[in-house]
């Protein structure tokens, strides 16, 4: 996804999480003039041979498209990593979070949102999850989507399988699931699995996961997913087994 392997990433805020965490892969920086003093400090921590581009706001309006009032923008270089390999590589103690079919970029955002808040090791996307790197979701993230290290599998790759086969306990949210939130008990190297608004995750992943529930008032069956992944995300942060 995205051009040549790069990235666009928006706003002050975001800009601060990428200077930490991944301060080698910014290639550039394009900064409104009236921004440039305010951002100084910030951006003397990027490597020196970064470029930062400064411009009217008439002329970053006419680059971008619209009228972009946060004046900063950041082009970076995607990460390449393996899914086996990143789960693989996890300590006795981990929290992955298994995204199937997240097809809208401010639910994928307030996932990663939620990993970062709650300390998820790591996010495996299934081929079918739109980009978490998109300028909105990296936004609505809050920049977690560059702090948080998340792979894709290919096209026909066993999410399920991928996420056990590295040990981990594989648990997925369904309004039927057999388990409700508040009686589970996390072991400690777990994935909670996480399916598209409306038709949730598919009846072949359920088949072969332990199925988790959040209790609600009657009449109403499920929630927003970025809200379930908070939901569940603080349950299992809290209430791992040590």
């Amino acid at each position: 996804m995205g051009r040549d392997g790069l990235f666009v990433a928006e706003g002050r805020v975001v800009l601060e999480k990428a200077v930490r965490a991944i301060p080698d892969r910014l290639v550039s920086l394009l900064v409104a003039e009236r921004r440039l003093d305010g951002l100084a400090e910030l951006t003397a921590q990027l490597p020196a041979d970064t470029p930062i581009y400064a411009a009217s706001q008439a002329v970053m309006d006419a680059i971008v498209g619209f009228p972009i009032h946060r004046g900063v923008l950041a082009l970076g270089r995607r990460p390449e990593r393996d899914p086996a390999q990143l789960v693989a590589g996890l300590g006795e103690r981990a929290l992955v979070v298994g995204l199937s079919a997240i097809a809208n970029h401010d639910n994928m955002g307030g996932v990663f949102r939620n990993a970062a808040a709650f300390g998820a090791d790591a996010v495996v996307l299934d081929a079918d999850c739109c980009d978490p790197l998109y300028r909105k979701a990296i936004r609505v993230s809050v920049g977690a989507a560059l702090t948080v290290p998340f792979a894709r599998l290919p096209r026909g790759a066993d999410l399920v399988g991928t996420l056990a086969g590295a040990g981990l306990e594989v648990l997925a949210l369904s309004p039927r699931g057999e388990v409700e939130l508040g009686d589970l008990a996390p072991p400690k190297r777990l994935a909670a699995l996480f399916g598209a608004e409306g038709p949730g995750l598919a009846p072949a992943v359920l088949g072969r996961t332990r199925t988790v529930r959040i209790a609600m008032a009657g009449g109403f069956d499920s929630l927003n997913v970025a809200t379930t992944s908070g939901v569940v995300l603080h349950h299992l942060a809290r209430n791992r087994a040590i």
